[in-house]
């Protein structure tokens, strides 16, 4: 009786960590939002390293199409003015993608950002994955992304992968990636980061107002 409930209690924890909060922007908001980065079509991967341990903390995908899109599985960041649909953020301009960058680069962790210049197909088939792809639980940000990489033809050698390291070192295989570091000493409390970031985004749009009259 008693292995039965710790069966059962194991069942629904399990149940409960493969769930992930579903969110979903109105569409004027997204609209609202879009942006165009200049330039050719290009996806970015963003892996969060571990300064002490050099292990992979998070994925993060970016796609220059048609708009840019983050896709940020299981993420924590968020901001008033980059509407989300399910781990999809809209409207990151240079400036929200400071704040995002900002953000995951302190002083445990840098962002290995890898740039590859792809064709408008490609670049359709990636926003239309990540767009459909849903809510994604926590501890899966590698699983998803290396799952979409890999249905890109060509791109067959990025197999399924829960490490955000192993993700990074197939990815970085695919003739013509560019790759780049970001290093930063802010304080580990990201708390304060996001509450910075909304208190900057408040002033902003009071600002506006005001010349708005």
């Amino acid at each position: 009786m008693f292995r039965r409930a710790i069966m059962a209690l194991g069942l629904v924890l399990g149940l409960a960590a493969c769930g992930a909060e579903p969110i979903w922007a109105p569409d004027e908001a997204v609209a609202r939002a879009r942006y165009v980065a200049p330039g050719g079509p290009t996806v970015t991967l963003l892996t969060m390293i571990n300064n002490r341990s050099g292990s992979g903390g998070h994925s993060a995908l970016m796609i220059d199409g048609e708009q840019r899109l983050l896709f940020d599985p299981a993420g924590t960041w968020h901001h008033p003015n980059a509407p989300e649909r399910n781990d999809v953020f809209f409207g990151m301009g240079p400036q929200l993608f400071d704040f995002y960058m900002d953000y995951h680069a302190r002083e445990t962790y840098h962002v290995v950002v890898q740039e590859l210049e792809i064709s408008p197909a490609v670049a359709a088939q990636l926003s239309q994955a990540v767009l459909t792809n849903g809510a994604v639980p926590k501890a899966q940000c590698s699983l998803s992304i290396s799952r979409i990489l890999g249905q890109v033809q060509g791109w067959e050698h990025i197999q399924p992968s829960y490490f955000p390291n192993r993700t990074m070192e197939s990815f970085a295989s695919i003739p013509g990636v560019q790759t780049s570091r970001v290093y930063d000493d802010d304080s580990d409390n990201n708390l304060e980061i996001l509450a910075r970031q909304a208190r900057e985004a408040a002033n902003n749009a009071a600002a506006a107002e005001i010349l708005g009259q």
